[in-house]
């Protein structure tokens, strides 16, 4: 159990939102912070630390008027982290290996191996060709419909039909190096985990797996930490005191 630590980028700016609330409508999300730092600065504290397989996110559409302006972010945070953070938001086969050539040590997908709310393996196969399963990170962030999670696309807004079950991230598990998976209900509220969902993903450990959503307290992590046998790294981004919250940013980098 390792803490991964996070870059959200939005609107050109260093952010931690509310993951519900993001829509590409007039590209609004509810705000928890939004930091006088670049995230060069942020990739340059994970440096500091040692603290490998943090994420950037890029949360605006690619068609969006910001767009540019995130990934001129983005690229600014590879270069002060070569090989030490990964990187999502956008990636298609198209433009994922342009990443890794900027110093992403993994690129992260969902929407792209999606389509009409079915997995596109055509897509899927076609990203691990450009990339190589060891450096794809698989981003199946889910919310809860009906009693069970499923994936969410298109940052965070659209339902596919792909229930989260240990069948499907078997599946996925074939495709790539990791699994990053936010519970985007709880998602920047930092209020508590997800058990059943933290429960079900430390029931699984096959590859490794990053929880992220709703962690708000060294309570919180406890709680993850034994739900997850111990198996589940984790993200902390609203709570962190360098992002406006309360927990030591020392002390979670510390935490096992």
């Amino acid at each position: 159990m390792e803490f991964r630590p996070c870059i959200d980028i939005h609107n050109g700016k260093v952010k931690q939102i509310v993951g519900g609330s993001l829509a590409d409508k007039n590209n609004r999300a509810d705000e928890n912070f939004v930091s006088e730092y670049g995230a060069d600065f942020y990739a340059k504290l994970y440096s500091s630390k040692g603290i490998k397989g943090g994420h950037i996110i890029i949360l605006n559409a690619a068609d969006s008027e910001y767009y540019n302006a995130d990934l001129q972010q983005a690229y600014a945070a590879l270069a002060a982290y070569p090989n030490g953070l990964q990187v999502g938001g956008g990636i298609a086969a198209e433009n994922a290996a342009g990443f890794l050539e900027k110093g992403a040590s993994h690129v992260i997908v969902t929407s792209y191996v999606f389509k009409d709310g079915k997995i596109n393996f055509d897509n899927l196969k076609k990203l691990v060709s450009e990339t190589g399963r060891e450096r794809l990170v698989i981003d199946l962030s889910c919310r809860k419909r009906d009693g069970s999670y499923y994936v969410v696309t298109d940052r965070w807004q659209k339902f596919t039909d792909v229930e989260l079950t240990a069948a499907a991230m078997d599946m996925f598990a074939e495709y790539c190096d990791e699994l990053l998976i936010h519970a985007v209900d709880v998602e920047g509220k930092a209020r508590g985990v997800e058990k059943p969902l933290a429960e079900m993903l430390g029931e699984w450990g096959r590859i490794p797996v990053t929880y992220a959503g709703g962690i708000g307290s060294y309570d919180d992590l406890d709680v993850l930490k034994t739900l997850g046998k111990g198996k589940l790294n984790f993200t902390v981004g609203s709570a962190l005191d360098i992002f406006g919250g309360s927990l030591d940013f020392e002390k979670v980098c510390a935490y096992k």
